[in-house]
């Protein structure tokens, strides 16, 4: 299951079926749990924690040290959640103490190559980023968004569940969640109607979510009235409150 020419560095822990493909490097505090796949060529440094059926491809570096020169080599960590995949040229680098000294993945998510994840980003689970996606240090993303490719986030952005970037589309403020964002520069087009619908949601929320999309960008509303008036309206239709909270929690300015 490990190939002869894998390095794997006293300390590290590997579970009994990982594999781990030719001249990958594996440190010594890394940790990979069952049903892990490692592809040729990973390297696996830093203290990281990969959860189990998570599959990596060739080339990838995950765990590396931040590219933020405030580090100053002290502990941090990467946790990575199960099921995921990770294709050809990802990095994913640990987090920073200035960060809270951690970067998070979820589960079951999709990153195609040449992804970059930075430290002390949190990002959900079922989200996908398409080739080229780059995520600057600490992001925060919700569950099931999608990054079309060579979009991204600077740095502190805050991307809401359900959300879609277009391609290219690089945001410098927040994006609610169940936005659409495309064009250039990319701005707020739509509610992600499709991605709705693909993930069960009823036609009755996903009304009442356009309804908030429009109170929100469309009706010349100021955001704290809209944000008043879809907060009231969460009460009878909880999918509401998902847009409420991800806007509430954002530190950079929605992107308008």
């Amino acid at each position: 299951m490990i190939h002869p020419t894998a390095i794997i560095e006293d300390g590290a822990e590997i579970a009994e079926d990982v594999q781990i493909g030719p001249y990958s490097i594996i440190g010594p505090e890394v940790q990979l749990d069952s049903g892990c796949q490692i592809g040729p060529h990973v390297v696996i440094t830093g203290r990281t924690q990969i959860g189990e059926g998570t599959r990596i491809f060739q080339f990838a570096s995950i765990g590396e040290q931040p590219q933020d020169k405030k580090f100053a080599g002290e502990s941090s960590a990467l946790k990575i959640g199960r099921n995921n995949t990770i294709r050809e040229y990802v990095t994913i680098n640990r987090g920073t103490a200035d960060g809270g000294g951690i970067t998070r993945l979820g589960n079951n998510n999709w990153l195609m190559a040449y992804t970059h994840i930075a430290h002390d980003c949190q990002v959900g689970s079922h989200c996908v980023l398409a080739n080229g996606a780059t995520l600057a240090g600490h992001v925060t993303v919700g569950d099931h968004v999608v990054f079309a490719g060579f979009s991204g986030a600077h740095q502190f952005c805050r991307i809401g569940s359900y959300a879609f970037l277009g391609m290219y589309g690089g945001v410098n403020q927040d994006v609610p969640a169940y936005v659409l964002v495309s064009g250039q520069p990319p701005r707020p087009r739509s509610v992600n109607s499709e991605g709705l619908k693909r993930n069960g949601f009823a036609e009755e929320d996903i009304r009442q979510i356009k309804q908030a999309f429009k109170l929100l960008y469309r009706q010349g509303y100021s955001q704290q009235d809209a944000l008043s008036e879809i907060r009231q309206r969460s009460e009878a239709h909880p999918a509401l409150k998902i847009m409420v909270d991800s806007i509430e929690a954002g530190n950079r300015g929605l992107l308008r």
